[in-house]
């Protein structure tokens, strides 16, 4: 695709809208302006995961990996996590991101990182409860990151790890003392939630 269409596209795309669908902020609507590879997590995905996190999701400290429309972080701050990092390579994803928290006033509770997964693990000092996993399909990303936040010590004892990838992608390569405690499918996409025990 051309530069010209690029921008083309860019100047009609239309705003979508984020639901919040649980917690403090249960049926809020957030805008946010459609990109490339952007693919919110499913309003349906959403509920099953954070039915699964119910018990551990209030106090816990959360990363947002591959954060796009920061649809995953900004549930679980609904839901009572006491800190969000929000990692994405695109600052329009992080100015869109750092808006919403500044319309629900919990800025304090999260920090939003302009770099690639990889470059945000390599010089993280911080350790998290919970991890959200959810790169562009088809681009192996997955198993890297899995391995160095095993790899760089970034796991909090407990933690739990959720991943997203497509149907039609090659499960990704997690660290050996990950144990996989729930997987579904819904149409195009897999995902499952693992419980990390420290090495």
């Amino acid at each position: 695709m051309t530069q010209r269409r690029n921008n083309n596209h860019s100047k009609t795309a239309r705003p979508s809208q984020l639901r919040i669908i649980g917690g403090q902020w249960r049926g809020r609507k957030l805008s946010f302006t459609p990109a490339e590879g952007l693919r919110p997590t499913s309003d349906r995905v959403r509920e099953t995961l954070f039915n699964w996190l119910a018990a551990d999701i209030r106090g816990a400290r959360c990363l947002d990996l591959f954060s796009g429309s920061g649809a995953l972080g900004l549930e679980a701050l609904s839901r009572g996590a006491a800190h969000c990092d929000f990692v994405d390579n695109n600052p329009s994803n992080l100015r869109q991101i750092s808006s919403h928290l500044n319309s629900l006033q919990c800025s304090p509770r999260a920090s939003c990182h302009s770099l690639s997964a990889d470059a945000f693990l390599e010089q993280a000092k911080s350790g998290w409860d919970i991890v959200f996993i959810d790169p562009p399909f088809g681009l192996r990303l997955a198993t890297g990151v899995c391995h160095s936040l095993q790899k760089n010590g970034l796991l909090l004892e407990y933690a739990q790890v959720y991943l997203e990838t497509g149907m039609q992608e090659e499960l990704p390569q997690v660290p050996t003392n990950w144990l996989l405690h729930r997987d579904k499918r819904a149409g195009e996409v897999r995902y499952q939630l693992y419980h990390c025990p420290l090495a």
